[in-house]
C-alpha cells in the first residue's frame, strides 16, 4: 500500500477516484501545526527567529492515524498544494508525524514530496514519476513570513493596544493597506469642486455633447441661445479601425478583480468557490501569478476553438508575467478540460467556472476588429452674427466588423451606440438643447477590486493574502463598506494615523514590497531566513521601545464650535470608543459629560454606591457599552470586574457548560451584530460563539457544536475546522 496525504478530504476524495486499490489517499485537514497564542512561547529570538510549533487543537486524531498508516506503507508521498503553503504543511506533516527522527531517517519509506498544478488523472500520474524531497528553500519562505508577521503584528499590536485602545491590532500588511484606503479618504476630504456645466443637444434624435464645459453659467445661455437659432449640420466625421486584443488568462489578482466588479463577489468568496473547483479536478491551481499556459493546454484550446468557431478565430497569444518573481505556480488559472463549459457544484461556482472558462479560451483567439466613429456637428457660420464662438458638439459610436475572442467572451464587448449612416454636410434636426450644471468629483474610494489592484502595483502583499488582507481589515473594525466602497472606520483613521505617524518606514509601500522580495529570495535560496529576519526586526523592535514614551492617544483635536459640555458647560475634546469617535467633556475624569458629534447628549457613568468586591478600591459604576448596559469597577482597565445579574444570566442561560473554564454555561448574549453566545464567567473566561451550542462536541477539533438553519446545517464553532463549513461537512 503506497500511502498519498493532502490537505482536504474533498481533494483526497477526488484524488482517490484516479488511484488504484494500492493507493490510500488521506487529508490532514490544512495545517496540523501552528505557533502557539503567546508570543514569549513562539519565536526564540535569541536562538535565530526559531519557532516553536505546537499541534493544532484537534488534529492528534489525525496525526495518529497518519503515523499508523505510515507504519503499513511502502512508501509515503506528500502531496500538498503547489505553493509555498503546501510546502510548509508537507514538512510539517513530516516533522509531527516523525518522518524526520533518527527511526524513520534509516527507513526506505521516508516521505517524497511530489506536485501537480491540477486535479486530474493524468497530472495526478504524472507527477507520481516525479518525487522530490521538500524544498527547505520554499518551507523557509513561509515560515520567515510567519514569523515575521507574527513579530511584528504582535509588537505594533501591544504598542496599538497601549497608546490607543485596547484590543486594536496592527500588521506588516495590513497596515500598509489601511493605510493606503486612509491617504485615498484624506485626498477626497481635501478636495474642493468646481462647478461647471455640461451642454448637450439632441440632433436627429442622437444625443450629441459639447466639446467645452463652460464654468461662466452667462457662456452657457450664450452658446444654446446660438445653437437655438442656429441651422445644424455634420461638419466632421472621423472612423478609425481598432483592433481589441484579448486579454491574458487569469492570475489571482484579476481572478478576483473581476469577480467583484462582474459578480459582485468579495474576495475571500471568490477564493473559497475557486478552490472548491480546485479540488473538484475543475481547474488548475487558483494562487498563482503567472501568465502562462501550459504547452498542452494550448494545443487543447487551440483545437477547441479551430473546431467550435472555425480556423478565422485562432490565434496564438503569449503573455508577460505581471510579477517579477512570479513564484507560486507554473501556469495561469484555467480550466483542466477545455470542452468543459459548465462545472460547479452551486450557481457561485458555475458563475466563477464561466468567467474562467471564457478568459482562457479568448486568450488565444484573434483580436476583435472595431470601427470607431467619431461624428462633430456645429451650426452654420452665417448663424453665428453675434460673434460668440460656438463649440462643437460630438458623438462616438462604434460598431464590430470581426468579433475576434468576443465571440467567446461576449460579455466583454462595449455597448457603445451604432451610429446610422452619415456624411459631412448632412443637415440635423435640433429637438432639444440643454444644460446641466455639476461638480468635479474627487477621486473615488477603493472597491475590494480597485483595492487589489492597487496592492499588486505597489507589490504590496502576494496572490494568496490579497483576500485574507481585506477580510482582515474588514474583521478588525478598521473598514467598511458601502455600496462596494471601502470607507474607513473612526477606528480605522486614529489606528492609521498613529502608525502613520511613529512608524511611517515600516508601513511604507518601498519596505512592504521590499520585504515581499526578500521572502522570494528565501524561496529561491538566494537569502537566508536568520539573516532576513534578524535586518528587519533588530531595528524594529528598537523603535518599538523607542515609541513606548509616546503620550497615549485620548485627545483627537477639539469639538466643533458651539458644542459645550452637557453638564458642566465647558469645552469638550475628540476622543475614540469602541463604538467610534464622541465629544468628551475637557474637565474629564472630574466632570463625565459627553455628546456625539450630532449634539446628543451621552449618558455617563453613573455610580451605584457599591465598592468593588474584587479590588476593594474602586467604586461599582453603570456604564452603557456596545452590549447595552452593565454594571463595572470604576477603575477599568486595570480593574476588569463586571457584576453579573443573577437572574438575567440563569434565564439566558442555554445550560451547555463552557469547553473552556469548565465552570461557566454559555449564555446568551445581544451584541451591536446580532446574538451570539458566550461563557457567563466572563470577562475572565472570553470564550464566545456565533450561534447557540447545542452541547454536541465536534469529532474533528473538539470544539462545540453550534445549531443550524434553514440553510445552514448544524456546523462547528471552530471557524479552522473544516467541520466549520457547511459545504464540506459530508466529506470527512
Amino acid at each position: 500500500m503506497r500511502l498519498l496525504i493532502v490537505e482536504s478530504p474533498s481533494k483526497a476524495k477526488t484524488i482517490e477516484k484516479y488511484l488504484g486499490k494500492n493507493f490510500r489517499v488521506i487529508a490532514s485537514v490544512g495545517h496540523i501545526r501552528d505557533l502557539p497564542k503567546s508570543n514569549k512561547a513562539a519565536i526564540d529570538i535569541r536562538a535565530g527567529f526559531v519557532p516553536h510549533y505546537e499541534v493544532v487543537k484537534g488534529k492528534e486524531k489525525i496525526i495518529s492515524e497518519i503515523k499508523s498508516l505510515a507504519k503499513k506503507a511502502e512508501e509515503v508521498l506528500l502531496a500538498t498544494d503547489p505553493d509555498r503553503e503546501g510546502e510548509a504543511i508537507a514538512w510539517h506533516v513530516a516533522e509531527a508525524c516523525g518522518f524526520g527522527d533518527g527511526e524513520r531517517k534509516s527507513n526506505h519509506n521516508m516521505p517524497k514530496r511530489i506536485v501537480f498544478y491540477e486535479i486530474t488523472k493524468e497530472a495526478v500520474e504524472e507527477a507520481l514519476k516525479h518525487p522530490r524531497e521538500i524544498d527547505t528553500h520554499l518551507r523557509e519562505a513561509q515560515e520567515a513570513r510567519r514569523v515575521l508577521d507574527r513579530l511584528v503584528g504582535y509588537d505594533l499590536s501591544g504598542l496599538v493596544w497601549k497608546k490607543v485602545r485596547y484590543g486594536l491590532s496592527a500588521g506588516r500588511v495590513q497596515s500598509p493597506a489601511l493605510r493606503i484606503i486612509m491617504e485615498r479618504e484624506r485626498e477626497i476630504r481635501a478636495f474642493k469642486p468646481v462647478t461647471f456645466w455640461k451642454i448637450w443637444a439632441i440632433l436627429n434624435d442622437l444625443h450629441f455633447d459639447c466639446s467645452i464645459e463652460p464654468k461662466d453659467k452667462k457662456e452657457v445661455e450664450k452658446i444654446i441661445d446660438l445653437g437655438k437659432s442656429g441651422v445644424w449640420k455634420v461638419t466632421d466625421i472621423k472612423e478609425t479601425k481598432v483592433a481589441r486584443a484579448p486579454r491574458a488568462p487569469f492570475i489571482t489578482s484579476t481572478l478576483q478583480q473581476t469577480a467583484s466588479s462582474r459578480l459582485g463577489l468579495a474576495p475571500s468568496r471568490t477564493m473559497y468557490f475557486a478552490q472548491r473547483l480546485y479540488e473538484a479536478g475543475h481547474i488548475t491551481y487558483m494562487r498563482t501569478d503567472s501568465t502562462n499556459l501550459g504547452a498542452a493546454a494550448r494545443h487543447e484550446i487551440e483545437g477547441f476553438i479551430r473546431k467550435t468557431y472555425g480556423e478565422k478565430y485562432f490565434e496564438s497569444h503569449t503573455y508577460t508575467k505581471k510579477s517579477k518573481n512570479a513564484q507560486e505556480a507554473h501556469e495561469a488559472i484555467r480550466p483542466t478540460h477545455m470542452n468543459v463549459e459548465t462545472a460547479g457544484m452551486t450557481d457561485g461556482e458555475k458563475k466563477l467556472y464561466t468567467l474562467i472558462w471564457q478568459r482562457t479560451i479568448s486568450s488565444q483567439m484573434k483580436s476583435a476588429e472595431v470601427m470607431r466613429t467619431k461624428v462633430v456637428a456645429n451650426i452654420a457660420v452665417s448663424a453665428q452674427g453675434s460673434g460668440v464662438p460656438m463649440p462643437d458638439f460630438w458623438l462616438n459610436g462604434s460598431r464590430i466588423i470581426f468579433d475576434g475572442w468576443l465571440k467567446a467572451n461576449p460579455q466583454s464587448a462595449s455597448e457603445d451606440v451604432i451610429l446610422p449612416k452619415l456624411q459631412i454636410n448632412d443637415p440635423l434636426k435640433l429637438s432639444d438643447i440643454n444644460s446641466e450644471e455639476k461638480q468635479t468629483e474627487p477621486p473615488g474610494r477603493y472597491s475590494e477590486a480597485g483595492l487589489i489592484k492597487e496592492l499588486e502595483k505597489r507589490g504590496i502583499g502576494r496572490p494568496s493574502t490579497y483576500a485574507s488582507i481585506i477580510k482582515t481589515l474588514d474583521d478588525r473594525g478598521y473598514v467598511e463598506k458601502r455600496d462596494k466602497a471601502l470607507y474607513p472606520t473612526d477606528t480605522g483613521e486614529v489606528v492609521s494615523s498613529f502608525l502613520e505617524e511613529h512608524f511611517p518606514s515600516y508601513i511604507s509601500d518601498s519596505f512592504t514590497a521590499e520585504m515581499e522580495d526578500e521572502l522570494d529570495d528565501i524561496a529561491s535560496g538566494t537569502r537566508t531566513y536568520k539573516k532576513t529576519l534578524s535586518d528587519m526586526y533588530t531595528p524594529f523592535s528598537k523603535e518599538v521601545k523607542r515609541k513606548e514614551k509616546v503620550p497615549k492617544v485620548t485627545n483627537l483635536g477639539n469639538a466643533p464650535d458651539g458644542l459645550k459640555c452637557p453638564a458642566c458647560g465647558a469645552n469638550m475634546i475628540i476622543k475614540l470608543s469602541r463604538g467610534g469617535k464622541f465629544l468628551s467633556c475637557e474637565k474629564y475624569p472630574e466632570c463625565q459629560g459627553a455628546r456625539t458629534f450630532e449634539g446628543k447628549e451621552l449618558e455617563g457613568p453613573k455610580d451605584t454606591g457599591e465598592i468593588c468586591p474584587k479590588c476593594g478600591k474602586g467604586n461599582l459604576v453603570t456604564r452603557e457599552g456596545k452590549f447595552g448596559m452593565f454594571t463595572a469597577c470604576s477603575r477599568f482597565p486595570k480593574c476588569k470586574f463586571v457584576k453579573k445579574d443573577k437572574e438575567q444570566e440563569k434565564a439566558n442561560s442555554t445550560g451547555v457548560e463552557c469547553p473552556i473554564c469548565k465552570s461557566g454555561f454559555m449564555s446568551e448574549r445581544r451584541g451591536r451584530f446580532g446574538v451570539f453566545y458566550s461563557c457567563s464567567n466572563y470577562p475572565d473566561c472570553k470564550y464566545a460563539v456565533k450561534a447557540k451550542p447545542t452541547g454536541e462536541i465536534c469529532k474533528l477539533c473538539g470544539s462545540l457544536m453550534m445549531d443550524g438553519t434553514k440553510t445552514i446545517p448544524e456546523r462547528c464553532s471552530d471557524k479552522k475546522c473544516l467541520n466549520h463549513n457547511p459545504h464540506k461537512i459530508n466529506q470527512t
